[in-house]
């Protein structure tokens, strides 16, 4: 087990999310029909692309920076690795990979973006232009439930702050195990339950007074940051999503709490 991460096991106690009827899923805190919270959600980031990199910037007052290169230390991308990044049309996290994998060697690594929102992905292209990324990239509009790739083709899979707001949860983790080569890695970055006491209710009071206030005067959206909010809440906790990585066949599953639990590091490995 990789010093500061816990492994997961099947006897450890699980917080499960509340029970949701099959027809209706969370939207934040409101129910909808499954067949909605897709558009629901590319609404969202339809709004916010433009500023969604300032947004996380002052909502973590830089912070999600170091969980950013505590996910890029833990993948140590090695030249020649064919990378897939979903749900990160901005391209944080590709960039930093690539980055990374150039230390090594100038062959650096090659990185698929992935993500069904084509406004994240414009902003994304635009920033590899404004960084002259010309090599190395490839852009793709696809759907974390049903990858628009061939079985075994990556060697590892990373996503950041994106996996809660899949529509259904399960299958983007089988998705991710069918793309990934014998011996690859899943890394997931995500907001996870806080276990540091005290912090829990000062992170409630941040969390809901404040953010949607910050959205509203960056990006004057406030709903879309109120949803972003609840989201959260709504995810599961860390060993529920332990398990349910287990479940998509997923092996030597472990995580990180990082900030007292605001975020959770998750790593397992398609053996």
């Amino acid at each position: 087990m990789v010093p500061g991460m816990s492994q997961h096991t099947p006897n450890d106690p699980i917080r499960k999310p509340d029970a949701e009827p099959p027809d209706e899923l969370s939207f934040g805190f409101r129910r909808v029909a499954a067949g909605q919270k897709a558009e629901l959600v590319k609404q969202v980031f339809d709004r916010v692309a433009g500023r969604y990199d300032l947004m996380n910037d002052l909502m973590s007052a830089g912070i999600h920076r170091l969980w950013k290169r505590a996910l890029i230390d833990r993948l140590d991308p090695r030249p020649g690795e064919a990378l897939i990044d979903v749900a990160g049309g901005t391209g944080d996290i590709a960039f930093k990979a690539l980055a990374r994998a150039r230390t090594r060697t100038d062959a650096g690594c090659h990185v698929t973006v992935c993500d069904i929102n084509e406004s994240m992905l414009q902003v994304g292209r635009n920033r590899a232009v404004d960084r002259t990324l010309v090599t190395g990239l490839d852009w793709v509009c696809g759907n974390a439930e049903a990858l628009p790739f061939d079985n075994a083709r990556f060697d590892a899979y990373t996503i950041a702050f994106g996996i809660r707001n899949v529509t259904h949860l399960d299958r983007a983790l089988c998705e991710a195990y069918r793309v990934l080569k014998p011996g690859g890695r899943f890394l997931c970055l995500e907001f996870s339950s806080v276990v540091l006491p005290g912090l829990d209710r000062l992170y409630d009071l941040y969390s809901f007074n404040v953010i949607p206030r910050l959205g509203q005067w960056v990006t004057g959206d406030a709903d879309s940051y109120q949803y972003l909010v609840e989201s959260i809440r709504r995810f599961p906790g860390q060993r529920r999503f332990a398990t349910m990585m287990e479940q998509a066949g997923f092996r030597q599953v472990s995580f990180r709490n990082m900030t007292g639990g605001v975020v959770a590091l998750h790593c397992g490995w398609r053996i």
